[in-house]
Parts: C-alpha cells; sequence; structure tokens
C-alpha cells in the first residue's frame, strides 16, 4: 500500500495491519522528512492514547493528518508506532 499526499508517496508497504479500516504502516516505511509533531492528541477506549503529525509536503502543511499509538494499550499492541493516514491522504495499493 502506499499514502500519497500532495503528489509524493509518503509511506508504502506491503505489511501494513488494517485495524478499523484504517491502513497502519510499519515505523520504517514512513517517510519521516514529511512527517512534523502535532500537540494534538486523542484516546480509544481500546487502543490507548494516539499521538498526531502533520504533513508537510511542497510548502503545504495538511494538519493532524496521521497518527500513530506511541504506547497502546495491551489490544492494540501490534500497532505500536505504526502510522496511519486521513484527511485527504490516497491510500492505494503499490
Amino acid at each position: 500500500m502506499k499514502a500519497i499526499w500532495n503528489d509524493e508517496v509518503i509511506a508504502e508497504s506491503a505489511a501494513t495491519l488494517t485495524v478499523e479500516g484504517n491502513h497502519y504502516f510499519p515505523p520504517d516505511s514512513v517517510r519521516r522528512e514529511y512527517l512534523e509533531a502535532s500537540a494534538t492528541h486523542t484516546t480509544c477506549p481500546w487502543k490507548g492514547v494516539a499521538s498526531y503529525l502533520n504533513i508537510v509536503v511542497a510548502g503545504r502543511t495538511n494538519p493532524d493528518a496521521a497518527w500513530y499509538y506511541p504506547e497502546p494499550k495491551p489490544a492494540a499492541h501490534d500497532i505500536k508506532d505504526y502510522v496511519a493516514f486521513w484527511k485527504g491522504v490516497d491510500i492505494v495499493p503499490s
């Protein structure tokens, strides 16, 4: 799968994990040069606290368009540090 925004591939992996309809990309498949930390956090009852990332490509910012779980609850341990995308990020087959 590929995550694409503003014509740039942000992440690519054949080993994404699908949870609740979202593809979570392994940490080493994500191009971190396009991501910056956000102050946003949300809480999922079974996954835990999510941390958000802004996507920045060619001078454009897509705020809070990616998220991950740095310390997930036990039921979600498989997605620790995996990154998921939304807000206009296209998820397409590789």
